[in-house]
């Protein structure tokens, strides 16, 4: 009888440890959690904000609200932010350093351990795993997609990641937020910016030379400092003479003391003006010569003013092009350690990867990789609207990783994706942003599956038809297609069969739309067909209603057509082009 009350009591507790053990498992059920989130008192303010973050997600997934401790030896069920000495002895890993990006998030026991460089690391691991594991997506800065879930068992894990490329931003305009950028792992931008995200790096200025050295500020009295075309010293917006021992001491000068200034930046632009007008003197010429053309004279001028401001800034970089008539390497001089090559990808094809052997890029691709054994620190200018025509489709989606993973394996440390910087209403402005910011951290991702991801999140009921939509432009893509960043309404991928396929399956997106919420998003898609059906067919726009449609999405988002082009200019030109045409 004993024996038997004594079996059935061990039983019980083996039950009992069974329940609980399983109990433990569950990071939230029915409202409730018994795990606390545990961030050392002495951690990172990007940390501490992980911490907080992690608490509000969680409990906006579930209603559960896990305590923040800093008892970095509290028992029970602890989630770790950031590396610690608890941390530690229950890893074995080494602290990072506070600038490593990667991260680590793995459970031991019934703990979920998280952990990264203390600057931006940590932080990328509590966002992916918020992502990654729970399903939120920080799709634009005003949208983020949080799941409603009553019970979440926390399984085995043991994930780390890192970024493929150290500095990575895009300037959309509709992603100026540096909240949202975090989310998304945007660490860079044109300005620095302090917050409690672990800050933005920044790359100053493109074009500065003129900046540096204004016309109107020396030209009167030393015509000399500036190019030589056809005999003359031009006083327009040209180049610098770069062998002008005046112009290089100025640029010395003028760059430290800017540098002194504006303490924030990490690389600092003395680079070309955007023009073909290099100085055609002779000494300018000697150098180019010596140095195997145009970017050996500008190595040559940067390298010296590197040299200059190395010991006042050991940790910062002078960056300059190579771009245009400066794009490929010279031969007999080398960047010194403190100079950042900015390779520019303006001439390339669009249509397809740069390593798929498209004859238009094989120029690019024998610079690309000639840049990258002779330059210390490569960073790339890449490209990824339509800068004649914002608004039309451009579909360019399928290169976006595959060119990111190039520039890449080429020792690229940055790459910025320049985008339609000055108003909304862009082609696919907010699917872009966040997809190019998923691919700039890692490349091999699919990007049919992201884009897949945004859309069912953005659209609603209506995402599958955005999604038929968004194959469709996909589809304008051939083998014998070549586009750059400069082509119009009447390039050979746009036909009136494809503009009325688009309208179709857009007027079912917003049939199938149910809030006016998703409606006015899937508005700023049909924004695509509606313009290329405009500029194609002008007066017959002006007398259907096609032009009010547009024009009343466009005046809604502040839209701009084309860079450098105001909207209210391209209204009256285009009004005036149509009116001419129905007479």
């Amino acid at each position: 009888m004993k024996t038997d009350i004594l079996k059935a009591g061990l039983t019980g507790i083996l039950l009992l440890f069974v329940v609980n053990a399983a109990a433990a498992n569950w990071l939230f059920r029915s409202g409730k959690s018994n795990y606390r989130i545990v961030v050392d008192a002495s951690a990172s303010a990007s940390e501490q904000t992980a911490a907080h973050e992690l608490q509000q997600y969680i409990r906006e997934i579930s209603g559960a609200e896990l305590p923040i401790s800093s008892d970095l030896k509290a028992s029970g069920r602890n989630i770790y932010v950031g590396y610690n000495a608890q941390v530690g002895r229950l890893t074995g890993a080494q602290k990072p350093e506070a600038n490593d990006e990667s991260f680590t998030y793995c459970t031991i026991g019934n703990n979920l351990i998280i952990w990264g460089g203390s600057q931006r690391g940590t932080m990328y691991g509590v966002f992916t795993f918020l992502e990654k594991e729970l399903g939120i997506h920080w799709l634009t800065p005003d949208f983020t997609v949080v799941p409603k879930l009553k019970e979440w068992k926390l399984p085995k894990l043991n994930h780390s990641e890192q970024p493929f490329i150290s500095y990575r931003y895009t300037n959309y305009f509709v992603a100026r937020d540096t909240r949202w950028s975090a989310h998304t792992k945007e660490n860079t931008k044109w300005d620095p910016v302090q917050n409690e995200y672990g800050n933005m790096e920044a790359y100053w200025g493109a074009h500065t030379m003129g900046e540096f050295v204004p016309t109107k500020e020396f030209y009167d009295t030393h015509p000399e400092y500036f190019c030589l075309r056809d005999g003359k010293r031009y006083s327009g917006y040209g180049q610098l003479c770069l062998s002008n021992p005046e112009v290089l001491e100025l640029c010395k000068t003028r760059l430290a003391k800017f540098m002194r200034e504006n303490p924030g930046f990490r690389i600092y632009s003395l680079s070309q003006n955007d023009n073909f007008l290099f100085c055609q003197c002779g000494k300018c010429a000697a150098i180019e010569q010596q140095y195997g053309g145009h970017s050996g004279l500008i190595v040559w001028f940067v390298n010296q003013v590197a040299d200059a401001v190395k010991d006042e800034f050991p940790d910062k970089f002078v960056g300059t092009f190579a771009y245009q008539y400066s794009r490929q390497p010279p031969t007999g001089i080398k960047p010194r350690e403190n100079v950042v090559i900015r390779l520019c990808s303006i001439e390339c094809c669009f249509a397809h990867p740069l390593y798929a052997g498209c004859p238009q890029n094989e120029a690019f691709m024998h610079d690309l990789k000639g840049w990258a054994e002779l330059a210390p620190h490569l960073f790339i200018w890449d490209y990824i609207v339509d800068y004649a025509q914002y608004m039309a489709p451009w579909p360019n989606f399928q290169v976006l990783g595959p060119n990111i993973r190039v520039f890449g394996e080429n020792k690229a440390i940055g790459v910025f994706e320049e985008a339609q910087y000055q108003s909304a209403g862009a082609e696919f402005d907010q699917l872009k942003a966040w997809t190019a910011n998923q691919l700039l951290w890692n490349p091999d991702q699919d990007v049919d599956s992201l884009v897949s991801i945004f859309v069912g999140g953005f659209y609603g009921k209506a995402a599958p038809r955005i999604m038929d939509y968004y194959r469709l432009c996909q589809s304008l893509v051939k083998p014998d297609v070549h586009y750059g960043i400069y082509i119009r309404e009447n390039h050979e991928i746009y036909t009136d069969e494809f503009i009325q396929k688009a309208f179709s399956i857009l007027r079912d997106a917003l049939d199938m739309a149910e809030t006016e919420e998703i409606r006015q998003r899937v508005d700023r898609v049909r924004m695509q067909p509606l313009y290329l059906q405009c500029m194609r067919h002008k007066a017959e726009s002006l007398r259907d209603g096609t032009w009010a449609d547009l024009l009343r999405l466009m005046k809604k988002y502040k839209a701009m057509h084309r860079e450098g082009h105001p909207q209210d200019r391209f209204i009256r030109d285009f009004e005036a082009a149509a009116s001419a045409r129905q007479q």
